[in-house]
């Protein structure tokens, strides 16, 4: 059997596009078509990716993925929307997705970003382990069985995505990414004209590490170049 992907959205159309094309690629697919049946679905089936529409009756999207991101930091939650407006996107991000595609997107830029997050989810963590102490500011510990980071003696509850992006870029301390090459190295995959979810995703992950996220220690910004680990 192939990997599971939950599939939401309220459009019986879109939910059979989706479902005849993710199944000749070899995943195996349920679906729901309002939020409460969503989480319902999450819980007994266990899918390894979900598509969810922003735009759902008795739930609507961004209710479904805080209340799954409660309980599951791991699987990949990309987001359908119709909505163009900057705050829905950002929104989307903020309450745990790892993606968002509006619509109406092509098939195959839905396929590579779900094959990306798939792939990711499977790849093995680069096994060392980093541990950074500075005289004036708590330890941070990336904890590689966890998979999360421990700052000051607490677990910081990343996400599975927050933890990969820090992860990756404290393999490489100093060394500047742009957010083309985050999204290729760490998102896996090409650059399809949106960079907001790097920059989501950074700000997130220092409101989670930093102690004043306004005056980053750790995850540094390279202005007009993109992002760094400092040591």
């Amino acid at each position: 059997m192939g990997k599971r992907v939950l599939i939401v959205d309220d459009e019986k159309n879109i939910v059979d596009i989706l479902s005849f094309n993710l199944k000749k690629d070899g995943f195996d697919i349920v679906v729901a078509y309002d939020g409460e049946a969503a989480l319902a679905e999450f819980s007994k089936k266990t899918p390894d990716l979900i598509l969810l529409d922003v735009m759902l009756p008795q739930l609507d999207g961004f209710e479904v993925c805080r209340r799954i991101r409660v309980h599951d930091r791991k699987t990949p939650i990309i987001m359908l929307t119709a909505r163009e407006e900057e705050t829905d996107k950002v929104f989307g991000l903020d309450v745990g997705a790892d993606d968002y595609i509006t619509k109406p997107f092509s098939l195959r830029e839905l396929k590579a970003r779900v094959n990306a997050n798939i792939r990711r989810t499977d790849t093995q963590v680069d096994e060392t382990e980093v541990e950074l102490v500075a005289s004036e500011r708590p330890g941070l510990v990336i904890d590689k069985e966890r998979f999360d980071v421990c700052v000051g003696g607490k677990y910081a509850q990343l996400t599975q995505r927050e933890f990969e992006l820090i992860s990756f870029l404290a393999a490489s301390p100093g060394k500047v990414f742009s957010r083309e090459e985050l999204l290729h190295d760490v998102w896996q995959f090409e650059y399809f004209g949106d960079l907001r979810a790097v920059d989501v995703t950074v700000r997130r992950l220092r409101e989670k590490v930093e102690v004043d996220p306004g005056s980053p220690c750790h995850v540094m910004t390279k202005r007009g170049v993109g992002y760094y680990f400092e040591v």
